[in-house]
């Protein structure tokens, strides 16, 4: 299913031209940005996060606690294992 959308004329210019040099049609240019802007969006949020997170000392340090446990688990074990094609 496809829908219209209004755009100004100059960003359907640019529109075609993207879609023109990557050889794809307009809506496939469209969902590539759409997909790159959603991602933009969510790594903004994961600092904005993590900055909030900083911003409490108590809380950073119980994070950072909770991180070194973790951190010891990577291989728990698995450094003895043989990881070469059998």
């Amino acid at each position: 299913m496809s829908v219209t959308i209004r755009v100004p004329q100059e960003t359907h210019a640019q529109l075609r031209r993207l879609a023109a040099s990557r050889k794809q049609p307009i809506g496939e240019v469209v969902a590539a940005a759409v997909e790159r802007l959603e991602e933009e969006e969510f790594w903004n949020q994961v600092t904005a996060d993590f900055e909030r997170l900083r911003a409490d000392p108590e809380d950073w340090a119980s994070y950072m606690k909770e991180h070194r446990e973790w951190d010891v688990t990577l291989l728990d074990g698995l450094e003895d294992e043989s990881w070469e094609a059998q």
